[in-house]
């Protein structure tokens, strides 16, 4: 599956004639039952995903699907409240979209955050994990296609996809605020099903301390346009095999939720000190 440059272009262009005078400095998107998060933010005006062409109304429970223009720490930002997945069936326009209109606004970082399955033993439901790295094993890549200049050079370097300067600062965060974090490596899967005990065992033997369905799609574009990139996973249960019951998605949607007073201040303390990460001059694509 590619994805189609047009109705990207379109989609920005839909975004500069609702908000013409929208200049993010970055961009953060939120994960299954982060929505609650937004309230770090002052959110000026909001669109719905629907009313936006390539991208479409979310369809998983814990996904808004609202783009807020907002703000935090005087640092404007665009907030994706929810994500399209690759696993609902369309081709990687709606999972790119939101990468390419932060591209072509002018951000220069984006924050993913994820709840995601807990692989390494020392993570359990309810912990908090800072991504470091990624595998791949989705079977797919949205670069896949022609190559479209947006995207940065036809072969991107990925020696380091999250910026290690922003994963330091997120890491000083959560211990000023005293809240235990771990570093580790986020392995994406389609889904939608969740893993096998033996697909976890592979994934652990790969080296994967968590696994998802999502996140890396758009770590791998946004590096590719040359946006900076940090994650962070909400660990929201023990991924198969690693608990004594069936995993379900309301299991993830109650423990992030719960969680949801620590990661907006995680946020609202990152956005703070944002402006320290950023460059002095802010040029528009």
């Amino acid at each position: 599956m590619t994805m189609d440059q047009a109705l990207l272009r379109q989609a920005v262009e839909q975004v500069r004639q609702r908000w013409p005078q929208v200049r993010p400095r970055a961009g953060l998107i939120l994960g299954s039952g982060w929505d609650g998060a937004l309230e770090a933010f002052q959110v000026r005006d909001t669109l719905a995903y629907a009313e936006l062409p390539g991208l479409g109304a979310a369809a998983v429970d814990g996904h808004a699907g609202r783009l807020c223009w907002a703000a935090c720490g005087g640092v404007e930002t665009l907030v994706f409240q929810g994500r399209r997945h690759f696993y609902e069936g369309a081709d990687w326009t709606p999972v790119a979209l939101p990468v390419f209109l932060l591209r072509q606004l002018g951000a220069e970082l984006l924050v993913l955050t994820n709840a995601a399955g807990g692989l390494h033993p020392d993570l359990d439901a309810g912990d908090l994990m800072i991504i470091t790295d990624h595998l791949n094993l989705m079977g797919d890549h949205p670069l896949i296609g022609p190559h479209d200049p947006a995207w940065g050079p036809r072969f991107p370097d990925l020696s380091q996809v999250y910026c290690l300067r922003l994963g330091q600062r997120l890491e000083r965060i959560f211990q000023t605020l005293h809240l235990p974090v771990r570093c580790g490596v986020y392995a994406a899967v389609t889904g939608p099903t969740y893993e096998t005990p033996a697909e976890v065992r592979m994934l652990r033997g790969l080296g994967a301390d968590a696994v998802g369905m999502s996140t890396v799609p758009e770590a791998l574009l946004a590096r590719a346009a040359g946006l900076r990139v940090a994650g962070i996973s909400c660990i929201a249960n023990r991924a198969a095999g690693l608990q004594p019951r069936p995993l379900t998605h309301e299991d993830v949607m109650e423990t992030t939720r719960a969680l949801l007073p620590k990661l907006r201040a995680v946020l609202e303390q990152f956005w703070k000190e944002l402006p320290h990460e950023l460059s002095p001059t802010h040029p528009v694509a």
